[in-house]
């Protein structure tokens, strides 16, 4: 839908009563940060190379820019969006484990964009930085609905890390068949998609969802980055080969920008009904019939080099990527957003320590690697 369209209900004024701490929630964003400590550790022990606890493997690293659109309405045009322009920004694309795994073991698709050049009140820990980030899953709702449930599936994901991988291709092309029949008769599982049931699809394809909320200055919101040039869209539900091919999500991006511009939307859902879209139960679907996606800005990646060791450094090494890194009028809310905080903030500093390459903020990206 389109930002012209006036015929949306009013959205719902924040209000700090509509997020409800867990009575536990301090000692389970440290179980959190333990249950991270520990593949991490396991990973590093095994690679010598100190990755990302969750989303360690990159298909694609990308340099655009995003256009927020002219003539927003005010309910849209806050914080990022409240006035035209351009930014230049660095799109990452990875799959969930924290493991690097062959890409046979399919489970759901990341992407996360780091905004450069963004100016406003900041968020606690980023006071000195000029980006905002958005981190987005190809699903439009999170996978469990609270921090505690979060915790005990990462805790199942630490125990298994770096374990068994053939028994893990092997459990995978199970939970597709189970998934792919599911799908067949218009179902789908979260569940069984994150445990490596996904379908081997075009990760640019697909249309990816913060799942949790945050703010769009007084109001609350979700957002989506959507494909809209044919060459994108063209590949929604597009299914790889990927026997023999370890890394053939990678390949497939590096193929597609090695001839191909590609453009996609950022769009906006407001909520406007807090029974229908819940702050604190993040496995809710906000419906599309209560409140639109509207688009309010374009992102635009030129053809290029996808992914390369040298960017791999520069980005998988040298940047994180948080919903904390960003404006006030984007804070993230929800027992989900608030305990990822400290995770993004532990994953990165471990990573640093241990790679001895610093991870701050850019305040450009003239120096990345082309």
């Amino acid at each position: 839908m389109t930002p012209d369209d006036r015929n949306l209900e009013a959205p719902i004024y924040y209000d700090p009563a509509y997020e409800v701490l867990e009575p536990d929630e301090k000692d389970i964003e440290a179980g959190l940060i333990a249950a991270l400590r520990e593949i991490s550790e396991t990973t590093f022990k095994h690679s010598g190379h100190a990755m990302r606890s969750v989303h360690a493997k990159s298909h694609g690293l990308l340099r655009g820019e995003l256009e927020v659109r002219e003539g927003l309405p005010e309910t849209l045009a806050q914080g990022l969006f409240a006035r035209p322009g351009v930014y230049p920004l660095v799109m990452r694309l990875s799959t969930t484990p924290g493991d690097m795994l062959d890409d046979k073991v399919s489970t759901p698709r990341g992407m996360a964009i780091k905004i450069v050049g963004v100016s406003g009140a900041r968020l606690p820990g980023s006071e000195a930085d000029v980006t905002q980030d958005f981190v987005l899953v190809n699903g439009p709702a999170f996978s469990v609905s609270n921090a505690r449930k979060f915790l005990g599936t990462l805790k199942l994901l630490a125990k298994t890390t770096d374990k068994a991988p053939k028994l893990k291709q092997a459990l995978s092309l199970l939970l597709r068949g189970a998934e792919e029949m599911l799908e067949s008769a218009g179902k789908q599982s979260s569940t069984l998609k994150a445990m490596g049931g996904h379908p081997p699809t075009h990760v640019l394809g697909d249309t990816y969802y913060s799942q949790v909320p945050l703010l769009c200055g007084p109001f609350m919101c979700k957002v989506s980055v959507a494909p809209v040039s044919p060459n994108l869209t063209a590949l929604d539900g597009a299914q790889i080969e990927l026997r023999g091919k370890p890394d053939g999500l990678r390949e497939a991006v590096c193929d597609f920008f090695a001839v191909n511009d590609a453009v996609w939307e950022l769009r906006v859902q407001l909520c406007n009904d807090l029974e229908q879209m819940p702050v604190e139960d993040a496995a809710v679907v906000w419906p599309e019939h209560a409140s639109p996606y509207v688009a309010v800005a374009r992102i635009r990646v030129p053809r290029q080099v996808a992914w390369s060791e040298a960017r791999s450094r520069a980005i998988d090494d040298g940047m994180s990527f948080s919903p904390w890194h960003g404006i006030v009028a984007h804070r993230p809310i929800g027992s989900i957003m608030r305990i990822r905080k400290a995770a993004y903030r532990f994953s990165a500093g471990f990573r640093a320590r241990h790679n001895g390459q610093s991870t701050a903020e850019p305040i450009d990206l003239g120096k990345l690697p082309d």
